[in-house]
């Protein structure tokens, strides 16, 4: 393989997957409290010096690589989004960009979710996929009491967290949690927060993710076609 094409096919893998997430965030303009996510690339360098930092020393370094970009990690834009008011008492949207209600998943696991939109069913205060919303205790709300300030609401950086579906969080190992005594103050009721997707915006960057993608494959597909021309003369000159 050419050695430029290397960084090319790289930089292909790089835009797919830029491609799938700006996607991803499009798809979920209108999902409360949706969050938008977003990449970074690193060099091989970059690598290089950081597993050197851990004590790993290389023995060789291939040049050919140097140069290559790689997907550096996934990052969450904090920005709180629009709040709109509802009129459902059963709406909630929190004022930090921080905070978050706790959610009992189908596997008696708490995670951290934005979506305030919750409802009744049983008696009980769940969210919008039937999951029980969680008091300070981690147990779930019955409604028949002031149910309103039992609401859990937590404080975590979203650097402590990591997407697990259905717009939850749960919190990586070592997560700093601060739960709040009251949660006075930190809800607003008969609101909810949209997603903080910029869909123009974000239109203008799968747009200019696909054209990259298209540009690198077209600079593949050039650098073949040098190389069939090369050997081509090469095999004409040796007959």
């Amino acid at each position: 393989m050419n050695q430029g094409t290397y960084p090319l096919a790289a930089a292909m893998v790089n835009q797919l997957n830029r491609v799938d997430m700006i996607s991803n965030n499009l798809a979920n303009a209108n999902t409360t409290g949706f969050k938008q996510e977003g990449m970074t690339e690193g060099s091989f360098n970059h690598y290089l010096q950081r597993a050197e930092s851990e004590g790993f020393t290389p023995n060789k370094v291939n040049t050919i690589t140097n140069t290559v970009p790689k997907l550096n990690g996934k990052y969450i834009n904090e920005e709180v989004g629009p709040i709109v008011a509802t009129g459902n008492a059963l709406d909630f949207a929190l004022k930090d960009s921080n905070s978050f209600f706790k959610v009992l998943n189908d596997n008696g696991e708490v995670e951290y979710t934005r979506d305030g939109s919750f409802k009744i069913l049983d008696n009980m205060l769940v969210d919008s996929k039937g999951r029980n919303i969680l008091d300070n205790n981690n147990e779930p709300i019955a409604t028949e009491d002031e149910y309103i300030n039992l609401i859990s609401v937590v404080k975590i950086d979203f650097k402590d967290l990591e997407k697990v579906g259905y717009n939850n969080y749960k919190t990586k190992e070592g997560a700093q949690i601060e739960q709040l005594e009251l949660n006075d103050g930190e809800i607003l009721q008969g609101s909810l927060e949209k997603s903080n997707i910029n869909t123009v915006s974000t239109m203008v960057a799968l747009i200019d993710a696909n054209r990259r993608f298209q540009q690198t494959q077209k600079g593949i597909t050039t650098i073949d076609e040098l190389n069939a021309k090369v050997i081509d003369k090469i095999g004409n000159n040796t007959r």
